[in-house]
């Protein structure tokens, strides 16, 4: 399909910035050109412009500008473009309606309930994507064995795609929906995305809506069930919205693109890039699908050009561009992700796993509380960085110019503001000495003299320090991606594309192990060109819910080869023959009971006796599980929870390879000096153009082309092959001896590697986990601790974990007299049960410790290597001693995941000795301790400037506060503040006396609220850790609520009292209004089944912004379960899921409203309710009105209305329903100070949702528990 002789071909990426084009031409040579995407002064669009500049040049015949052009020498188009990105960044999209089940207005808005900044009190969540919201009067739920629902009416029974019987339990109302739907035409919108719950499995109700909706003139009707039919509401509910809002942008981009030539590309093969990596016709570019059509290509290119079918050596794809940087992984099969959130949208689509991190070329460079910093703050186009002579700041870039790295002399002169001059070194010098004057007057200052002050700092060594530190924060992530799936990072080859990576190839590379760095000759425009060697790809997909075993296969088997024959008629149609397709199966398979699916292939597991016939998807999935994991389960049935089938039209061209003929030696084009770690070296300038086939060049020396510039770096060599391409031999880096004194730049290198062993220990032991609680939903944190126990770096940021991992480290410290330390590595994880009085552990009337589970004061969990599983097992049944108590009720989990995060701590050793052994003992102490100090000194500059304000505008240095528990116990706080140290006593005394229950706090989670509250006040990213508490004196008396005595019950303290002492705070410091202060902890169970949520309330309104809706708040984050995970699992049926209107306080910033959530029970259940704020409101600030308090009710199936109050435990029967009504937030400001509704700032998606891809998932969940 893709042999178009005679005829020029095109692949063409149209990026932000430039559009790349790579042109095949009729005698076989190859071209490619760059454009700016955006040039309206000279062309309309700039792929048009491309394809018309090249027929131009090439045959010699005018095609002019303002005429169509001539199609007839045009063999095919294929291209990748940023128009849904685009759109979906700047909030450009079609104007949409969203047609929603009744009960379920806000679903979308509410979301997973998690904030997706923890220390964010603003907590900036990216708007919806449609303008309105129907609600639809329908309802359809599956049907459960046993179900106990006493029956009013006889129901409509059907069958769904998956097998499952479902109840329709109210009929669609189409009279109604069409009134509604005419309406909204009425208003203008043409755009409807239809969602309907469990409507993957029986879509009847949406295609009656989808029919009606194109009766009634919308010109886009996007189906959830046929976008993408998989269970789980929310995403699905993200991907068909996105669909709606996105492809009518793209049929209007389509329309103008196909406008510039004659017939309109009728007769033309128009393809274009998906975000899955597979070409599509034009006629069926969607919205949910193009995403990241632009950076696919990419992929697609590296794999094909650098991966090696006999080597099998794995690929890093590392493409460095502007603002961000594309990390992606490939070892011989493209690696999907199936959910994935761009710009804040979560879309349920298979798409490449390309991790975004925000540090590029344009990152600026910040010089903060003694540590260098990058990003993720960019400069973008417009100013650009300081070299671009528009006023920018200081970014990567200039740092590679400080150091000679980038030659102005070579770069075209678009600059300045004219766009006629070179880029300006001078800018760029300027800028550095100012910001160098800066860090040595922090380093000779008296600030800085607790941490041992270093000499003064030339110019070249901090912007080779900011270089350094980019590096370690690219490096980061690729260590993620590589580690979570076990593989070792130093094994892989880094493939380097994009115009600013191959300046960092080499010292990344090293700095990962690795040994060779491949780099393509079209580097510069790999986009484009893995466009061209791509192939068509047709997927279908569709939900199951088959057990996979033998009853199961022949049912399977046949699904399998419906999907097969779908996928091959459709190729077929596009023009393919039966020889040019290939087609590859998946399962979506899953242990039962657990929600950790892989979407596996059969490649390589061949059919047998004991599978189906696409192969032998058990061994598949238990190997792959095995390398994940660590462990498989092998007597838990295996769920198949959908089928997939891909299938490819060979259509990709075969790359050319023709040996460069040339002189056998090459000379530089010019010498130039450049600097590294040993100064400034002689470094030779090559032009890629003008190297031979074959030739070695020794590092030092600067390799460039039209679109890219290369650091050979010294140690290294660079080779040019026989297609072209450069390949560079890494060597080791020369040991660089490194003393104990302050070294600024690797004090930011340390808090990323101590960062990193932390962050590698949670990837350990959430691989190893088998509790839903640990591997899925991540309620672990992982921290490296200096000698005498102060807690150095914590990942990931659970706030109510801050202070608790330090305080336990330092009771074995110095309560057990351990003997010298070197340092210490620990992790804590959330045992779902470890017995006392009710499952689950979290019983709302506990009065002593004993009643909430096993208690470890200390305890050796292994001796001389071995495990001690009787000791331990033991230890977890003592609850059982006391009355109505019970010993752990899941020893099998328990002690499965002590063996994981035995697994973490023992990597977490492991790599601390490694970092010894690099540096020594003495220096990796050393640099504990500052990273200590760093954050110390960042909370005394907070301290400070507090201080400093307040004394302008009250003369006091004293601030205190009070707030109530709802039983009446007064938390108070009373901070006094010393200017001049930047130091503060925060005395909690008058706090009530510990009480009959289990709202105490213990110490340690006092100090957990303490740390996540200044670090929300500092306001940018600093280490958390031990430093920030050193400037803080706290004072709790003895035998208060929050210092309670030893067998005080406490399970209240850690989930509601916590968030008592964040309000607190906060009111003393007047940063916001009061969130709803609790975190609505439900649960219910019987003997066969057990549940436990906590639900979003109202954030709190602040300065400058209204508080969020729908959200959890400070010391929690927990994702709430989908609500049709939650009826296919469990005996409830959920009624209404939504805004509570109006319960957030009023003010000139109105506090965020809290949320509905009523739940119907099919089965006898106990249901246990553990919250707060039922009595005491949520507070406003400087005139701002108090939030709603929240409500518990009960509506017995027999009428009565029952308020259940705050904290209780109560027998349910089938039909009796729950209604949580949620607290609001408090109101900012007097709502007269403003005669119209404020405001809230507008941050651009660009700046503020940078990131993406597998690894920002992870940590997005990790931060979500």
């Amino acid at each position: 399909m893709a042999e178009t002789e005679g005829k020029f071909d095109f692949a063409i990426d149209r990026g932000g910035t430039f559009t790349d084009v790579f042109a095949r031409l009729p005698d076989g040579r190859e071209r490619v050109l760059k454009l700016l995407s955006r040039d309206p002064q000279n062309y309309k669009d700039a792929p048009t412009e491309g394809i018309r500049r090249v027929l131009e040049e090439e045959t010699g015949r005018a095609f002019p500008r303002d005429q169509p052009v001539d199609t007839s020498l045009i063999g095919w188009i294929r291209m990748g473009t940023t128009v849904a990105t685009n759109a979906l960044l700047e909030r450009e999209g079609e104007r949409t309606a969203l047609l929603v089940t009744k009960g379920f207005k806000d679903l979308l808005h509410i979301g997973t309930q998690a904030r997706p900044k923890l220390f964010d009190v603003e907590v900036a969540v990216p708007d919806v994507l449609y303008e309105e919201v129907i609600e639809v009067d329908e309802r359809v739920v599956l049907r459960q064995d046993g179900c106990q629902l006493p029956r009013k009416d006889p129901r409509r029974v059907v069958t769904g795609s998956t097998g499952d019987s479902l109840e329709v339990c109210r009929e669609l109302d189409l009279q109604q929906v069409e009134r509604d739907l005419r309406g909204v035409v009425s208003r203008g919108i043409t755009s409807l995305a239809v969602l309907l719950l469990h409507s993957y499995t029986w879509p009847d109700h949406e295609k009656a809506v989808g029919a009606l909706a194109q009766r009634l003139g919308f010109k886009q009707v996007s189906l959830s069930s046929e976008v993408m039919p998989m269970v789980r509401a929310v995403p699905r509910g993200y991907t068909v919205t996105a669909d709606a809002y996105l492809t009518p942008k793209i049929r209007q981009y389509l329309k103008g693109f196909t406008a510039g030539f004659k017939g309109a590309l009728k007769d033309v093969d128009v393809l274009f890039m998906q975000s899955d990596g597979g070409l599509t016709p034009m006629e069926q570019f969607c919205g949910s699908r193009a995403v990241l059509s632009g950076p696919a290509g990419g992929v697609v290119g590296y794999a094909i050009t650098s991966y090696s079918q006999t080597e099998k050596k794995p690929v890093i794809g590392f493409d460095m561009g502007g603002t961000s940087t594309d990390v992606s992984r490939y070892a011989g099969q493209y690696e999907h992700v199936f959910e994935a959130t761009t710009a804040g949208v979560t879309l349920q689509a298979p798409q490449l796993d390309i991790n975004t991190v925000a540090a590029g070329g344009g990152s600026r460079l910040f010089f903060r509380s003694g540590m260098f910093v990058v990003g993720p703050e960019s400069a973008g186009a417009h100013p650009g960085p300081a070299c671009y002579r528009k006023g920018g700041p200081l970014t990567v870039t200039d740092a590679n110019l400080a150091l000679g790295r980038l030659l102005p002399s070579f770069f075209p002169k678009i600059f300045g503001p004219g766009e006629n001059e070179p880029l300006s070194l001078e800018e760029t010098m300027k800028h550095f000495r100012i910001l160098t004057k800066e860090i040595n007057h922090f380093l000779s200052s008296n600030q800085s003299k607790m941490i041992h002050s270093q000499s003064d700092m030339s110019v070249e060594e901090v912007a080779m320090g900011f270089i350094r530190v980019a590096n370690e924060a690219m490096c980061r992530p690729i260590r993620a991606l590589t580690q979570a799936k076990g593989h070792d990072t130093s094994q892989h080859m880094l493939a380097c594309f994009g115009g600013a990576g191959g300046q960092h190839a080499c010292a990344i590379a090293r700095a990962l192990g690795m040994k060779t760095v491949f780099i393509h000759k079209y580097s510069g425009v790999l986009s484009a060109y893995g466009l061209a060697l791509a192939d068509v790809v047709e997927e279908v997909q569709e939900p199951c819910s088959l057990q996979y075993d033998q009853r199961s296969f022949v049912d399977l088997d046949r699904r399998v080869d419906q999907l097969v024959k779908r996928c091959q008629d459709t190729l077929c149609a596009r023009g393919f023959t039966r020889a040019q397709i290939t087609t590859e199966v998946f399962l979506h398979l899953r242990y039962e009971g657990t929600d950790c699916a892989l979407m596996v292939t059969a490649a390589g597991f061949p059919s047998n006796a004991h599978s189906c016939r696409a192969g032998d998807f058990r061994s598949a999935f238990t190997k792959r599980y095995l390398k994940e994991f660590g462990f498989t389960i092998p007597d838990r049935p295996i769920m198949v929870d959908d089928i997939r089938v891909r299938g490819c039209g060979k259509s990709g061209i075969k790359s050319v390879y023709r040996k460069k003929t040339g002189q056998r030696q090459a000379r530089p084009a010019t010498m130039t000096k450049c600097y590294f770690e040993d100064g400034y070296m002689d470094t030779g300038v090559y032009l890629w153009e003008e190297l031979p086939c074959g030739y070695n060049i020794q590092g030092p020396a600067i390799i460039i082309d039209k679109n890219s510039t290369i650091l050979v770096e010294p140690c290294c060599e660079a080779h040019l092959t026989e297609a072209g391409d450069v390949c560079m031999a890494v060597g080791s880096d020369p040991h660089c001896a490194l003393g104990t004194e302050l070294n600024t730049v690797q004090l930011s290198i340390f808090s990323h590697r101590f960062m990193s062993i932390a962050e590698q220990m949670g990837r350990v032991l959430q691989r190893t986990s088998i509790s839903t609680n640990i591997k899925e939903r991540l309620d672990f944190s992982c921290a490296v601790f200096g000698p005498d126990g102060g807690l150095v770096s914590n990942a990931p940021h659970i706030p109510v974990h801050l202070g608790a991992m330090q305080e336990t480290v330092q009771y074995q410290v110095f309560k057990k007299g351990v003997s010298c330390p070197v340092f210490f590595v620990a992790s804590r994880g959330h045992h779902a049960d470890i017995g006392g009085i009710t499952p689950g552990s979290m019983p709302p009337h506990s009065t002593s410790l004993q009643q909430e589970g096993a208690v470890f004061t200390s305890f050796k969990l292994v001796t001389g290597g071995i495990f001690q599983e009787e000791a331990v097992t033991e230890a977890l049944m003592a609850p059982a001693k006391y009355p109505d108590c019970s010993g752990t009720r899941n020893l099998h989990d328990n002690l499965s995941d002590l063996r994981a995060q035995v697994a973490a701590n023992q990597r977490g050793s492991q790599l601390v000795g490694e970092l010894i052994d690099s540096y020594g003992l003495a220096v990796v102490q050393a640099y504990m301790g500052y990273i200590q100090s760093n954050a110390e000194l960042a909370v005394r500059d907070m301290l400070r400037d507090f201080a400093r304000r307040r004394r302008q505008q009250t003369g006091s240095l004293e601030v205190e506060s009070e707030d109530f528990m709802d039983d009446g116990t007064p938390i108070r706080l009373r901070v006094q503040i010393n200017e001049e140290e930047g130091s503060a006593v925060f005395d909690f005394t008058g706090t009530g006396t510990e009480v009959w229950g289990n709202c105490n706090a213990p110490r340690a989670i006092t100090l957990s609220a303490l740390i996540y509250c200044l670090r929300c006040m500092v306001g940018q990213d600093i280490p958390l850790n031990q430093g920030c508490l050193t400037p803080i004196k706290v004072i709790i008396p003895p035998g208060s609520i929050l210092q309670p005595s030893q067998n005080a019950a406490v399970v209240g303290g850690n989930v509601l009292t916590s968030q008592r002492v964040v309000d607190v705070i906060f009111k003393a410091f007047e940063v916001c209004s009061a969130s709803q202060g609790c975190m609505n902890n439900i649960s219910f169970g019987s003997e066969r089944v057990g549940y436990y949520e906590t639900v979003a309330g109202g954030a709190g309104a602040g300065p400058g912004w209204n508080g969020r809706s729908g959200v959890h708040s400070h010391m929690t984050n927990t994702r709430i379960t989908d609500p049709e995970i939650l009826e296919k699992r469990y005996p409830v049926i959920l009624e209404q899921f939504c805004l509570r209107p109006a319960s957030g306080g009023a003010g000139k910033y109105r506090g965020g409203d809290g949320v509905i959530r009523k739940l119907l029970f099919r089965n006898k259940v106990v249901l246990s309710v553990l919250t707060e704020r039922r009595s005491f409101r949520p507070y406003g600030l400087l005139g701002g009105e108090d939030g709603a308090a929240g409500l518990n009710l009960l509506h017995r199936a027999d009428g009565r209305v029952l308020n259940l109050g705050a904290k209780t435990s109560i027998s349910l029967q089938p039909g009796d329903m729950f209604c949580l009504y949620t607290p609001g937030g408090g109101g900012y400001g007097k709502e007269e100070d403003s005669n119209k509704p404020p405001e809230t700032k507008r941050r651009r998606l660009t700046e503020t949702f940078p990131e993406r891809g597998s690894v920002f998932e992870y940590r997005m969940a990790q931060e979500g528990v």
